[in-house]
């Protein structure tokens, strides 16, 4: 009876009773009335503030490095709020550096998490897969095909990953080509391979140079030839190596590199290019997935038709690289243990179905109108009480930037630790300038962007006060 229950509740068999789901349903419910008290910023609790330092003081000393910001969570959180060890509810709006796409336990994650967690398995493998990892993957090509050619998927860990796993799929396709044509200021991922690809020297440090990166310029709204520059650049590029380019790799808009964002008709001419001379063309689509108001980021450029290779992570809560035809790689080139645990299989299921389901894409979806009221609160800041203070802020989607004060790394810096102790999380990116950027969730409500233009208001003053 117990082995019965068990496998479905994991899912392995329909669901011959809804007082088995109603079990998983009634346990979400009764922890989120719990947190329900945490949706609001908090200041950190007297009674915590010793426990918390232990905390983070022990997690620093673990990894050799002290915690960007005094940040352990307790496992607990109410939509875009989280509760930290020392007791203050702080505004989550980095999400895990793009993870947690619909915030802090929301209950159908949570419940998909659990009848995943209820699988016989705790990892699965790209060699003995369960169920989740076969309807993931028909969930995945299924939504990739309806505007582009993309046909198979393949899972790994992470979106480095996948991205490696794209890499090799594109030499050996075009073999003995080697080289990568990447964008300036791009950023791929961790490995040896993707730090080459990524444009920071602080990222690869003491590394070796193998030199088969090499870079064009991304879009430059104030050139008007700033496509065909580019252009011109890759095509220098393309004619010094007579072994051919491998791929070109691109993030439909920058995310390291400052949010910046570039219109179809800057791409256009370097993708019809790559398809002249064979050269593939590979989407990292590890930030942008889910986040820009279409599912892919492709979709929302239109640029479908062109893409060879697709590389999604984070908000999928699993890495996967997704290909054509042409790019379905000899047996052996890639495998790997993992390709997620059942928990997050099961869970990238139902995030996939949520975004795609609830409302939330199109012009006139939910992600579209909190583009509009997030970058709309930052534009009415710096137009009044910011006094100029507020520059650029955009991107797409989900995803916003903008660049305060003098855009240094030093005062960006200083900023990001005043919004911290003030109840907000945020992140940098860019580089000359240096952008605050969002990584805004999709249960932001009308309220919650007031909330965050408070805070945001309220730390600018702390530093332009410091500053005068």
């Amino acid at each position: 009876m117990k082995s019965e229950f068990v496998r479905e509740l994991a899912g392995h068999r329909i669901l011959s009773s809804t007082k088995i789901q109603k079990l998983v349903d009634d346990l979400v419910a009764a922890v989120a009335e719990e947190e329900r008290a945490l949706g609001q910023v908090r200041e950190p609790l007297a009674s915590a503030l010793d426990h918390g330092k232990q905390v983070f003081d022990e997690a620093g000393r673990s990894r050799g490095r002290p915690l960007n910001y005094q940040f352990i969570g307790t496992g607990a959180g109410f939509g875009p709020y989280v509760e930290v060890e020392d007791g203050s509810v702080k505004m989550d709006l980095i999400n895990g550096i793009g993870v947690h796409i619909f915030g802090h336990a929301h209950p159908r994650l949570r419940a998909a998490a659990i009848r995943g967690a209820l699988s016989d398995v705790v990892m699965q493998g790209n060699l003995e897969p369960n169920h989740e990892y076969v309807k993931l993957s028909k969930m995945l090509v299924d939504l990739a095909g309806r505007r582009s050619r993309l046909k198979y998927c393949w899972f790994s860990t992470c979106g480095t990953m996948a991205n490696e796993n794209a890499l090799k799929m594109a030499r050996q396709k075009h073999s003995p080509a080697k080289h990568v044509i990447a964008m300036k200021n791009a950023f791929a991922g961790r490995s040896t391979m993707m730090a080459e690809v990524t444009d920071n020297p602080a990222y690869k440090e003491g590394l070796p140079s193998y030199g088969e990166v090499h870079r064009i310029s991304w879009y430059d709204a104030r050139d008007p030839r700033s496509a065909e520059n580019s252009l011109r650049e890759f095509k220098e590029l393309a004619a010094k190596f007579p072994q051919g380019i491998a791929t070109f790799v691109f993030e439909p808009m920058l995310g390291e590199g400052g949010y910046r964002v570039a219109p179809r008709e800057f791409f256009l001419p370097i993708l019809n290019f790559c398809r002249e001379q064979k050269i593939a063309v590979w989407a990292d689509e590890v930030q942008t997935f889910m986040r820009t108001g279409e599912l892919f980021a492709f979709e929302t450029l239109g640029l479908g038709e062109y893409i060879d290779l697709c590389t999604v992570a984070k908000t999928l809560q699993t890495g996967a690289t997704l290909y054509t035809e042409e790019y379905n790689p000899k047996p052996g080139l890639v495998a790997g243990t993992f390709s997620g645990s059942s928990a997050s299989l099961a869970a990238g299921m139902e995030s996939l179905e949520m975004i795609t389901q609830g409302g939330f894409l199109g012009a006139e979806g939910r992600i579209a109108k909190i583009h509009q009221g997030f970058v709309g609160m930052l534009n009415r800041l710096n137009e009044t009480t910011c006094k100029g203070q507020l520059q650029e802020a955009g991107g797409m989607g989900l995803m916003i930037a903008v660049t305060p004060l003098d855009g240094s790394k030093d005062k960006v810096n200083k900023l990001l630790q005043v919004l911290y102790k003030n109840g907000l999380i945020a992140f940098s990116c860019g580089r000359d300038p240096y952008r605050l950027r969002f990584l805004v969730p999709a249960v932001m409500s009308e309220k919650d962007i007031e909330v965050a233009g408070s805070i945001i208001e309220k730390s600018m003053h702390e530093m332009m006060n410091a500053n005068s």
